[in-house]
């Protein structure tokens, strides 16, 4: 990824060289930008090349505004902020002149490709990798892009295709002790071993490693052991392991958080069970650390494009004082109408709501028998069965509370009587065990302070639906529920890694009622069961 800045510093000398550069006046912000990011000061460069966009736009100079949006959308793909990328990546393609920034779109293309394989979305990596590889004017640009583009093609396990491309590269006589050569030839054995596991791939995957030794090319080594690790994984267990502390320990020396967790994953599939422990606990601390700095850049790159946008709005609105009292009084105008409407709506809507009462209240009782008496005691049974010093009087205590709680079940007071959050932190731990892991994120007092009693029922409902049929069905050992609140929206992920749900979805009682208590509060739910292993669910409903 060093080399990835390096070269768009590159493209950006060439771009001032090329062609006729705008006044000291109007590059004051680009050249505060370059020097920040020459100085590796990131965050820096993203704000000052962000109004350099715009101070371009303004002075009509579009190929240097899509020079600093080709190089935000890198600065975001660096610090994990992929979607966020591939949106600033898009938005510079309209700027940039097809027969005039080749090395701009080059780099935007690959980056857009780097960005969706980072986001496991193959498919269109392969097709921005080809995209870019058509502008390449340098034969060993244009040979890593192809190397890429197969990389896509492997992950599809397209292998035929992949080692088609590989091969046609091997053949154009590149330098055989060179980076690119290395770099091709071991990922063509890799693909061999992938396609076909009795393939012996251990000779060529040695050579390419000897090259990468020689050249000291510190990121391709790092490749190669993590392709010997999973070569040797089911050959010589003892081998892999060696190579995957091999990997940890140059990604430590490329300063490369996310290779360190990819290595830390393959020692905990190969260490020996007493090893582990100490192992995952780094691995948690790592991805940990690194998702907390990933969202804080995320959020820092979405609060300086918005804080650019609100701006231009803002000179906007100084300009055109008459527009803007011409848009409040058509705006007042328009919002009379839909007030008419809307009360002729509400009033229908009332009509209808009082044909479907009695059907409602049968349904909502159904769903508090399920919730307050079965899922109460199978919650129950959970801590019995998961806290081996839950003495005989506390479940005694917690099934007379569920038994007093069935006796009125037309109303609970959960999360009034104690904040709620603590109330859900609780929820979801007492799901925790030996085999069973939960975390909570963003469980914070501030998320629940505006929403009503009956809301934060329905939620603490639905979160212990999720939990308990994890508990019954999931076979997860991980379990992780994530809150977030999003322009006036509380958003729940809930994510497991157990079997997922296979084929269609079918709604039973329990995600019945899920699905009901959701629409109940104006909300929706949305299950994931395409990801590789596991169960996404996302909740989203209005914070007031």
């Amino acid at each position: 990824m060093k080399a990835h800045i390096t070269l768009l510093l590159i493209l950006s000398i060439l771009l001032s060289c090329s062609r006729k550069k705008p006044s000291i006046a109007d590059r004051i912000n680009y050249d505060k930008g370059y020097d920040y990011l020459e100085a590796s000061k990131k965050d820096s460069a993203f704000k000052y090349l962000n109004k350099a966009k715009d101070d371009f736009i303004q002075k009509g100079h579009p190929s240097y505004a899509g020079n600093c949006l080709v190089l935000m959308g890198i600065i975001q793909c660096e610090a994990g902020d992929f979607y966020g990328a591939q949106e600033t990546a898009l938005s510079a393609i309209r700027f940039l002149d097809k027969k005039k920034d080749s090395v701009e779109i080059v780099s935007n293309y690959n980056n857009l490709g780097i960005s969706c394989q980072k986001l496991k979305d193959y498919k269109r990596a392969a097709e921005f990798y080809k995209q870019a590889s058509i502008y390449a004017q340098d034969s060993i640009k244009r040979f890593t892009l192809l190397n890429n583009m197969a990389v896509s093609y492997a992950y599809l396990r397209k292998y035929n295709k992949a080692i088609d491309i590989y091969n046609s590269i091997l053949s154009s006589n590149i330098e055989r002790k060179s980076v690119i050569f290395s770099k091709v030839y071991d990922n063509l054995a890799f693909a061999k071993f992938k396609q076909n596991a009795q393939y012996d791939a251990e000779y060529e995957l040695n050579e390419a490693f000897q090259i990468r030794e020689k050249l000291k090319d510190h990121d391709g080594l790092n490749a190669s052991f993590s392709h010997l690790t999973e070569y040797f994984e089911n050959r010589d267990s003892t081998k892999a392991l060696f190579y995957a502390k091999k990997m940890f320990q140059t990604a430590i020396i490329n300063k490369s958080p996310d290779d360190k967790l990819e290595a830390l994953q393959k020692i905990i599939q190969l260490e020996k069970p007493e090893n582990i422990k100490t192992t995952f606990k780094q691995y948690q601390n790592l991805k940990d650390s690194l998702e907390t700095a990933r969202n804080k850049s995320k959020n820092q790159f979405a609060l300086e494009r918005y804080d650019s946008e609100k701006l231009k709005r803002e000179n906007v609105e100084k300009d055109n004082n008459i527009l803007k009292l011409l848009i409040g009084v058509a705006t007042l105008i328009v919002l009379i109408i839909f007030i008419i409407i809307g009360y002729r709506r509400r009033q229908l809507k009332l009509k209808q709501e009082k044909e479907i009462e009695i059907k409602n209240t049968q349904l909502k009782m159904s769903k508090k028998v399920h919730d307050v008496v079965a899922n109460g005691i199978y919650q129950v049974m959970t801590k019995i069965e998961n806290q081996q010093d839950f003495d005989r009087d506390k479940a005694l205590d917690e099934l007379e509370f569920v038994y007093e709680k069935s006796r009125d079940i037309s109303y609970d007071k959960i999360g009034e009587e104690k904040e709620f959050s603590k109330v859900i932190s609780e929820l979801i731990a007492s799901f925790n065990n030996e085999t069973v892991k939960t975390f909570t994120a963003g469980n914070s007092t501030m998320i629940w302070e505006p929403i009503s009693a009956t809301v934060k029922e329905e939620v603490y409902q639905m979160i212990r639906e999720l939990m308990v049929n994890m508990k019954k069905h999931s076979h997860a050992s991980h379990v992780a529920v994530k809150f977030e609140k999003i322009n006036n929206r509380v958003e729940i992920q809930y994510k497991d890694n157990g079997i997922g749900i296979s084929g269609d979805l079918v709604y039973k009682n329990g995600l019945r009622n899920t699905a009901s208590r959701i629409e109940a509060i104006n909300g929706t739910i949305t299950f994931d069961t395409k990801i590789e292993k596991g169960l996404k669910v996302n909740l989203s409903f209005p914070a007031s």
